[in-house]
């Protein structure tokens, strides 16, 4: 019986024990209250001095006009006609080089002098042709005459004919020789004799390479010098295979070239290629360059963004979006008494048209719904040290 008892009054206690702390529980406000405002909605409270020190500013969700783009590197290039090979059409050696690397040239400049016996032969050869010519074309129109009286043969006729052509062939094919020497033949019939001659540009622009030295033999179709046009220096983007289908001719370009940090350049789609790179697997798209800096040069290499579409897309300034971790937050705003309360909404980040970012919501949101367009991150970092204050 007696253990009976003592087994009941076990279990009296243990009950009274868990009555006793289920009472303290509800009984701790402290505690209660601290749940509670954790369970309110995060925010970041300012005064209306705050609000008007940061320059707040405020507004309901707007559309804007946001551009898309298609990311393509390449570097810059100049037309092929802006480039240039000087070589020499006969072998000989450099007598002497006028220009150095990076020079300004004009077309038809000199920019060295080669010399070689057979320079001297040519001319020499050339002045022979036209005294022989001068010769033959006499005793052509001295057998024309005979043979129109009819005391000439007509055999002999045709052969001071045949004589006279022959030798008119070879002086104008010597002559052709001689310009292309740049020699003047007018110069050399009155006496004058070059034994060397000018090696000189085709094109306007700066000398790139130097490929010779003084003394030097170069023979003929030899790279003396490389010639380079950079005024009509242009953007060559490589467009990869699942782009191709969004650029077209007239597309704006925005691009950045590695040497001019900070700068970005614009450009206009003035071609594109119709046979793919195959490694990789992309066509060639050429952009002019608008207001192009003096300094750009072939070779370099550039980042640039083509711009594809123009579409209307809920978007806030930069400064309105704030990023906590790995996502991205803009504030309502709502005014309470004379204070403002600022509470964070996430939002997914899609592109970026200047100033201002392209976002989607989470959750659909009222269109009368006010958010702060500015000064993001001072509210997260106000919203963050109001969640401080709840820590013991």
């Amino acid at each position: 019986m007696k253990k009976y008892i003592k087994t009941i009054i076990s279990v009296f206690a243990v009950l009274l024990l868990i009555s006793c702390n289920g009472n303290e529980e509800k009984n701790n406000p402290e505690e209660t209250q601290e749940e509670e405002e954790h369970a309110e909605v995060e925010e970041a409270m300012l005064t209306q001095q705050q609000f008007e020190a940061l320059g707040m500013e405020i507004d309901t969700l707007q559309k804007r006009n946001m551009i898309g783009f298609v990311e393509a590197n390449g570097e810059l290039e100049v037309p092929p006609q802006n480039e240039a090979n000087v070589t020499t059409v006969i072998g000989a050696n450099v007598a002497a080089i006028n220009v150095i690397e990076g020079d300004q040239i004009q077309k038809g400049e000199v920019l060295a002098y080669i010399t070689h016996p057979d320079i001297v032969k040519i001319q020499t050869e050339y002045l022979n042709a036209v005294n022989q010519l001068e010769f033959l074309e006499k005793e052509y129109n001295r057998q024309n005459r005979l043979y129109e009286a009819g005391v000439g043969s007509g055999e002999t006729f045709q052969k001071s004919e045949a004589d006279f052509k022959i030798a008119q062939g070879l002086v104008n094919g010597l002559e052709a020789q001689l310009k292309l020497l740049n020699l003047n033949p007018a110069r050399i019939v009155n006496g004058t004799i070059y034994n060397r001659i000018p090696v000189t540009s085709p094109i306007s622009g700066a000398v790139q390479k130097v490929n010779v030295k003084t003394g030097q033999y170069v023979q003929a179709q030899t790279n003396m010098f490389e010639i380079v046009n950079t005024e009509h220096v242009h953007a060559d983007l490589m467009v990869f295979e699942n782009d191709v289908s969004k650029v077209k001719v007239g597309q704006e370009v925005n691009f950045t070239v590695e040497s001019l940090a900070g700068k970005e350049l614009k450009a206009q789609i003035i071609s594109i290629s119709k046979t793919f790179e195959q490694d990789p697997k992309a066509l060639h798209v050429h952009a002019e360059i608008k207001n192009k800096p003096k300094n750009l040069i072939p070779g370099m290499y550039v980042r640039g963004k083509i711009q594809v579409n123009n579409t209307k897309a809920t978007a806030f300034p930069g400064s309105a979006i704030a990023k906590d971790a790995d996502k991205f937050f803009v504030f309502t705003a709502e005014r309470e008494g004379k204070d403002w309360s600022f509470k964070p909404v996430e939002v997914i980040v899609k592109n970026i048209a200047g100033d201002w970012i392209a976002v989607d919501f989470m959750s659909e949101i009222d269109e009368n719904t006010f958010f702060a367009f500015n000064n993001a991150y001072y509210l997260m970092a106000e919203m963050k040290k109001g969640e401080g204050g709840h820590e013991h």
